[in-house]
């Protein structure tokens, strides 16, 4: 490991002095593909259409594990050995001189120097629509899709600090930058865009499903997916203005889905309220005597709900027991699949029950029906000459089946709400194949501290970049660097109004003299990003100019965006040039990797695992910060704490009350009932209740401590594992201590490591 800064995030840095004008340059940037499914439910988002019926199979995890290993093991370019003891800080080479400008341009700054810039990249032609196309592997949580085929014509590596940067040179009148166009356009599917099906929107060309080019598999054998029972009515009747009202099955199942929410927040949202109304009111059809939404009564339907609940609850153990047999015999084939010949176990086989989507934040289509999933919705991948899976659905026959093996997916489906998008089944994250994209992943992180130096330097010469762009990626790619901010992509209307770094409006920042920035916006999964910092003063000139002017110099407003003359897509290529396989991904992986490693580095102090293991938390806490792992305080925490001090009090007095006795007994005393009184039994009951104590007191600080932080989430997609397990073996901290069964199994190939590792 280097002493240099260079292997510390920014945000751990204290903030240096802005470098002179004449000596700045550069700039960067990735792209974000569509969220992955969490590598414990092994099913990734994809596309449309459906029936009734289909609960929402994604998960909202910034996961990479779904993705397959082929995609994700682009060559990171090795360090030259260029210059023996060259550091990582090492400098490029210096820009040529500043040429005089004749004239003014429209998107040029006035106070720049023109420096070397990347070469404009050629537009992308739109590609057609293909229904069959296979889905792309290459995706994760943050980053935008590859755009490979320009970096043929730009490819730039950027050496380890070693060695100096290429020069660049720009075509004439290139200098010159125009805000991109961000609003989509209206039309059909196939009018959109190329880039809607970069980011997995198209069928079969969704981010993690898609083909790699390479042979993944000779065999495949699996049972396909686990159908959620059809539905069986119950005949308790809604009322209508007081009446009960006769409801076909497929009309009291929908009433149903609404019955069971009751008590939930979701009845106080009128975006939910609206979109379950349209929805019930095409199921309930135009001459149904229900009218509206404010006459309905469907307590009936929940009381009947509340009963069943509490009779399974009040099952005895044998008849639990008979359930839980009786789903284990119906899960088992499913739980399985054989690659090459060996068993490997599979992700989410079960296509989720129908219902009402919720969405996280204020998503525009909360309330809205999720419909059935049916085997003609279905397409499966499985080997040549093997047996096409069952389904209990006679009549029907799967959508398709393919023998692709250049994927690593097994079925997928259009998501019956978000149906741009696809669900995918992929094996666990206890496959070999994640275990390997896993390892890939982290290595092409801990590559980039040969890379950071430089790409420092770059982003910092090229805050004084006269192309407006350059300027804009340069300063945005601090900030993702500074703050690990996620990309942020385009949203289309039917879409929860999110940002990230790259889709930041003027009134989503706020500049406070004389170099603070306030970030205020809706982040990933509608989680609010709160945070003041201090900034370069060169950062803090750039982001006033943003706010206040486009490139044509015409006013901004709020609403407008901050950086408008690239986008997500822009700043990935740019950043594939920097590091080959560099992108948002990699350097929130890389940021938050190297602060935990640089929180744990030392012999821990503390004695007891207890102690220890909340001095992890706490490191884990910085990370989850960094990264905005943020939740919502549980409703059931205040009641849980309140129970914990209850039994610390209660220890306490224990305490005190063994301490007493041990005083009587050292004294030659009997007890206040009589009895004579054991000196050892007592000096050890002592001791065994002061652990006690220490104990519940740790677990009680620290429940508290974590109360709005989520640590689970920078474990699982952030955190090199080898870190941690490195960590727990240096002092003598049990793994299960940090890790749960689920990481365990996930991060079973990081066990082996030295404990000196650092990443």
């Amino acid at each position: 490991m280097s002493d240099s800064e260079d292997d510390v995030p920014l945000a751990m840095r204290a903030v240096a002095p802005a470098a002179p004008p004449a000596a700045q340059n550069g700039g960067a940037g990735p792209s974000k593909p569509p969220p992955a499914a969490a590598a414990s439910n092994g099913a990734v988002k994809a596309g449309t259409g459906a029936h009734l019926h289909g609960k929402q199979v994604v998960s909202d995890s910034d996961s990479e594990d779904e993705q397959p290993l082929a995609a994700r093991a682009a060559a990171i370019a090795k360090p030259a050995a260029a210059a023996a003891g060259a550091s990582n800080g090492a400098r490029f080479s210096k820009p040529p001189p500043a040429q005089p400008v004749k004239a003014k341009r429209p998107g040029l700054l006035d106070d720049a120097v023109e420096l070397p810039a990347a070469r404009p990249k050629p537009k992308p032609k739109p590609a057609p629509q293909r229904p069959a196309a296979k889905p792309r592997e290459e995706s994760d949580e943050d980053d935008s899709s590859d755009d490979g085929k320009s970096l043929a014509e730009r490819k730039r590596k950027l050496t380890p600090a070693s060695k100096t940067t290429a020069k660049r040179t720009r075509d004439a009148g290139a200098g010159t930058s125009k805000p991109k166009e961000r609003k989509r356009k209206a039309g059909s599917e196939s009018e959109k865009p190329e880039r809607a099906s970069k980011r997995g929107k198209s069928e079969g060309s969704g981010g993690k499903g898609g083909s790699s080019g390479k042979k993944m598999w000779d065999t495949l054998v699996h049972s396909g997916v686990l159908f959620p029972p059809e539905y069986e009515p119950h005949g308790v009747k809604m009322l209508y203005d007081g009446v009960p009202v006769d409801l076909t099955p497929e009309q009291e199942e929908v009433a149903t889905f609404f019955a069971v929410m009751k008590e939930t927040d979701y009845m106080n949202k009128p975006k939910f309220l609206e979109n379950f109304w349209e929805g019930f009111r095409e199921v309930l059809g135009p001459r149904h005597v229900i009218k509206g939404l404010d006459k309905c009564d469907f307590t009936p339907i929940y009381e009947f709900h509340m009963a069943e609940r509490e009779r399974k609850k009040n099952m005895s153990k044998e008849e639990k027991e008979a359930a839980k047999k009786e789903k284990e015999e119906k899960e088992a084939k499913y739980k399985t699949a054989i690659v090459d010949g060996r068993h490997e176990m599979v992700g989410n086989f079960r296509v989720e029950p129908p219902g009402l989507f919720r969405g996280r934040g204020e998503h525009p289509k909360m309330g809205k029906i999720k419909k059935r999933i049916y085997p003609q919705d279905i397409t499966l991948n499985i080997g040549r000459g093997v047996p096409v899976p069952e389904h209990p659905f006679p009549g029907q026959s799967w959508k398709e089946v393919r023998h692709d093996q250049t994927v690593t997916w097994l079925a997928y489906w259009r998501d019956p709400v978000n149906t741009k998008e696809y669900k995918y089944v992929f094996l666990a994250a206890t496959s070999t194949w994640k275990s390997e994209s896993d390892l890939q992943k982290y290595e092409k992180a801990r590559k980039l501290k040969d890379f950071i130096g430089g790409i420092r330097d770059e982003y910092t010469r090229n805050w004084n970049a006269r192309d407006r762009s350059e300027r804009q990626m340069a300063t945005a790619l601090y900030f993702i660097d500074k703050l690990a901010l996620r990309a942020g992509h385009e949203k289309d209307e039917d879409e929860a109004d999110t940002v990230g770094c790259c889709t930041l409006k003027v009134d989503n920042v706020e500049c406070i003299a004389p170099n603070h920035i306030r970030f205020d916006f809706l982040g990933k999964d509608s989680i609010r990003y709160e945070n003041t910092v201090e900034v370069e003063e060169k950062v803090f000139e750039n982001i006033s100019l943003f706010k206040q002017e486009n490139a044509s110099g015409k006013p901004k407003k709020d609403g407008d965006q901050l950086f408008e003359c690239f986008d997500a897509q822009d700043l990935n290529v740019r950043l594939k040039d920097l590091m080959d396989g560099l992108s948002v991904k990699v350097f929130r992986t890389y940021n938050a990797s190297v602060t935990l490693d640089r929180l744990l580095a030392d012999v821990s102090e503390e004695e007891t695992v207890e102690a220890k293991a909340a001095e992890y938390n706490r490191a884990n806490k910085e990370v989850a910060i960094l990264c905005n792992h943020q939740r919502s305080v549980p409703k059931t925490h205040d009641n849980q704490m309140k129970v914990m001090q209850e039994k610390l009090d209660a220890m306490r007095q224990e305490l005190q009350d063994l301490q007493a006795d041990l005083k009587r007994a050292e004294a030659g005393k009997k007890g206040e009932d009589g009895k004579v009184l054991k000196e050892d039994s007592l000096r050890s009951r002592v001791e065994k209740k002061k652990l006690q104590l220490a104990k519940a007191e740790i677990a009680a600080a620290s429940k508290e401590d974590l109360k709005t932080v989520a640590l689970g989430t920078s474990k699982i997609n952030y955190l090199d594992p080898r870190i941690t397990v490195a960590w727990c073996k240096r002092n003598e901290v049990p793994i299960e201590k940090v890790f749960n069964k689920s990481l365990l199994s996930k991060f079973l190939w990081s066990m082996d490591v030295e404990p000196a590792f650092r990443f």
